[in-house]
Formats: C-alpha cells, structure tokens, sequence
C-alpha cells in the first residue's frame, strides 16, 4: 500500500457529499472532520491497544502513565516490565499480555511495522491479526489513523454503529454494510464524518 493523501480533502469532500445528502447536512451543521492521523510505528499502535473496548479517555491516560514510567515507549522497554508495574500503570493482565506479544513480534523480527505501509491492506490485516490481541477493529484504526488507508469502515465501532443507526434508522446490523457499500472509495471519510457526527452532536472533544 503506497503513500496515501490525507483522508480528508476538498475533493473527496465535494465527492462524498453528492454520494449521500447525510454527509452534506452533516457538513453543513458541523463542518468537515478533522483529518485524524497518528504516526505510523510502535508507540500508535500500543495506544490504539490499550483504546480498545474502553473511552478514549481511558486509553489516554493508561498510554501516558506508561510512558510516564517508562519513558520511551518501545518494544525492549515493554517487555522488561513486570506484571506489577504493568498494573501499576494501570494497564489489565490481558492488555499487558497483548502489549508484550506484539513487542516479541517486533523484537525477534516477525512484524515490521515500517514495511506495513508499502502493502495491500489485505496483507497489512493478515500480519496485524496474527498476534494475540489484534483483531478487525484494531487492524482497521492503524491502517486509517496511521496508514490513511481512504476505504475502511469499521463496523466493530460502537460509536460509528450507533451514529448510523441513529441517522439511517431502518439500517439493521445486516444491512449497514450494504448501505456503507454506496460510500465508496471513500468509507475512511465517511467514517471521520460519522465520529466528527458523533462527538459534536454530543459536545465531546475530538479525538486525539
């Protein structure tokens, strides 16, 4: 997967709006998203590990007080912890447990995180979820945070769930798929749209 252009542009933009009129109203009430994006590597993808299945906030606040006590967060510095000053970090045994896989496989040369962004994002997938913790939802975030990869819905979001069913009220969990299918090439942006949605209808802060 080659070098992508920011998710969010004038041009998808304007394109994503004539696809459906929900993304227009939706940009005329709040504008367009923030084009989020986290640094490729390590340090993004332990944060996004410990995001999971908990708020932003929690996720937050687990990663800055591990790298509070560890200082740089890299694969040698994780594995040399305990479980007690994994805890200590207020980081779960099985976040610590996934924490410490991913740091094998990157240590003993297995997962080259460096390399991922010159793959298909097929191959970016297959390699993610072949370590203990990394599953569709993880795999999803990297590749369009980190990689900016322009067509990923992640349908194991709750937010971007809720947010659709709140704006297509007869869309089933069968048939949001089908309904994402009208958005592409552009389901990254229409799903920085269902968050920027989502987050500003509630007046909770953006995602960082």
């Amino acid at each position: 997967m080659n070098a992508q252009r920011l998710i969010v542009n004038d041009s998808d933009i304007a394109c994503l709006r004539r696809l459906d009129p929900i993304f227009d109203q939706i940009h005329l009430a709040y504008g367009p998203p923030p084009n989020w994006a986290r640094q490729p590597g390590f340090m993004s993808l332990c944060k996004i590990i410990l995001e999971q299945q908990v708020s932003l906030a929690s996720g937050k606040a687990h990663f800055l007080k591990l790298e509070g006590y560890i200082g740089e967060i890299s694969p040698k510095a994780i594995l040399e912890l305990t479980d007690d000053e994994m805890r200590q970090c207020q980081i779960s045994r099985q976040k610590s447990t996934y924490l410490k896989e991913l740091s094998k496989w990157i240590a003993t040369g297995r997962l080259d995180l460096d390399g991922l962004s010159h793959l298909p994002e097929s191959e970016v997938r297959t390699q993610l979820t072949s370590i203990k913790g990394i599953g569709q939802w993880t795999s999803d975030i990297y590749l369009m945070f980190c990689l900016q990869s322009p067509d990923i819905l992640p349908l194991g979001d709750i937010a971007i769930i809720n947010t659709i069913r709140e704006l297509f009220p007869t869309a089933s969990k069968e048939n949001i798929q089908a309904l994402s299918a009208n958005w592409r090439p552009l389901r990254t942006l229409s799903s920085f749209y269902l968050w920027h949605y989502y987050l500003q209808s509630r007046n909770r802060p953006a995602i960082t």
